[in-house]
């Protein structure tokens, strides 16, 4: 996922000298200077940025030395914790005093860092939300505030690989899926029509959002209930179980990882995944397209989707708030939104062009996704939704599976 490295530094060091004969003004409208005195300042202050492996660091590291031409007195250290862990992290290191400044965070743990103090809010917020994509400026606003800065915008999509189903054979609902995945199945042995990992609520929330059914609601913030044994909710999860006359196997054994595996290795037509996996299967020097993902029995729209913002978060435990604020932004501008892409794959958070023939897929989707809810019961959905998808693909009661998913996630 990791290329362009070099035309990115060139990119980087045209930056800097550029924006290094601005005014200060002018580095602050693109975001160079935000926080008041971040440039004037002559005090030495060092930004500790907790982010993941595999792209994300680069981009920290790349991103923090342009920042430093800009700002002689501010350096950027990386420290490697990964996106999934650093919510709890934080929680331990951050009173002890040997947290960061700015960590990266998925926008669904937004409610349990805010409640729990460990994040500050935006600032100058309503200059951001008006930079970034609506649907990352609503991620990241918890009870009316908005926290932390978007750094970049993902869902998911069908991908398709062309040695075997040309674009205009790609089905356009779940029906012809379904129709078309028997017949390859049919006439390939040993491979697969369609794989998807059944056993991860991250995908399988698309089939109980028919009739605009939603997790948590219509805003994702209804803590009463979860609307996931519904009755939209249960018929939607019915057909889930269905698919498994078009794709027998366990759901122990369709992992992400295995299906990503059968895909990558030309074993499977078609998959749902996300933009992270397009650089690994060009790689792999697969042919394949992305496409909206297939409507609903009884809908027109593509399935609706979780749509999902990465964030950068200012630690409430930071000796530098200000500056820390002031890199986020300064990540926020186009430069950075492009090197971020050339760099992960990453959709941009910020209404930019980005060179790639995939995503158009991955834009018409993101009309239809729903941000994944960030109140804190987002907790106790994760491991709660896989069991029971892993349980109703391998074949139990889907309603008796769906009222004890919702009594697992709220507490009454």
């Amino acid at each position: 996922m990791k290329r362009n490295v070099v035309s990115a530094f060139a990119l980087l060091t045209a930056l800097a000298c550029a924006c290094m004969s601005c005014s200060k003004k002018e580095a602050a409208s693109a975001g160079g200077s935000a926080a008041a005195g971040a440039s004037a300042s002559s005090e030495k202050v060092k930004l500790v940025v907790w982010e993941s492996l595999q792209g994300p660091d680069e981009f920290i590291k790349q991103a923090g030395q342009a920042y430093t031409k800009l700002h002689p007195n501010v350096t950027v250290e990386f420290v490697n914790v990964e996106l999934g862990d650093a919510a709890g992290q934080i929680a331990l290191d951050g009173p002890a005093g040997v947290g960061p400044d700015l960590f990266a965070a998925p926008h669904d743990k937004l409610g349990e860092l805010v409640t729990g103090g460990h994040v500050m809010p935006t600032v100058d917020a309503e200059s951001v939300r008006k930079s970034v994509l609506g649907a990352c400026a609503q991620a990241l606003t918890y009870e009316g505030t908005m926290y932390g800065y978007p750094i970049s915008a993902e869902t998911y999509a069908l991908f398709y690989n062309k040695a075997f189903i040309s674009d205009s054979e790609v089905p356009k609902t779940w029906d012809d899926l379904s129709i078309w995945v028997k017949d390859f199945n049919a006439k390939n042995t040993g491979k697969y029509g369609f794989v998807m990992d059944v056993g991860n609520g991250y995908y399988t929330i698309i089939f109980t959002t028919e009739k605009g059914n939603r997790l948590f609601g219509s805003d994702g913030s209804d803590t009463s209930t979860s609307y996931l044994n519904t009755p939209a909710a249960v018929e939607g999860m019915k057909f889930f179980q269905s698919l498994r006359s078009i794709l027998n196997v366990d759901a122990d054994d369709l992992s992400t990882a295995n299906c990503d595996a059968a895909f990558q290795s030309g074993n499977a037509a078609m998959h749902i995944t996300g933009l992270w996996n397009v650089r690994p299967f060009e790689d792999a020097g697969l042919d394949f397209g992305v496409a909206a993902l297939p409507s609903l029995p009884g809908e027109s729209d593509p399935a609706a989707s979780f749509s999902g913002t990465r964030s950068m978060q200012v630690s409430a435990y930071s000796d530098h708030p200000a500056e820390a604020a002031d890199f986020a932004k300064f990540l926020l501008t186009p430069e950075m939104q492009q090197l971020r892409f050339n760099l992960t794959g990453a959709m941009p958070s910020i209404d930019t062009k980005v060179s790639s023939k995939y995503m158009s897929g991955f834009l018409r989707q993101l009309d239809f996704a729903f941000p994944m809810p960030s109140i804190p019961e987002m907790a106790a959905f994760w491991d709660t939704m896989g069991n029971t998808s892993k349980n109703i693909w391998n074949g139990a009661n889907v309603k008796a599976e769906l009222d004890a998913c919702e009594a697992a996630i709220i507490k009454k």
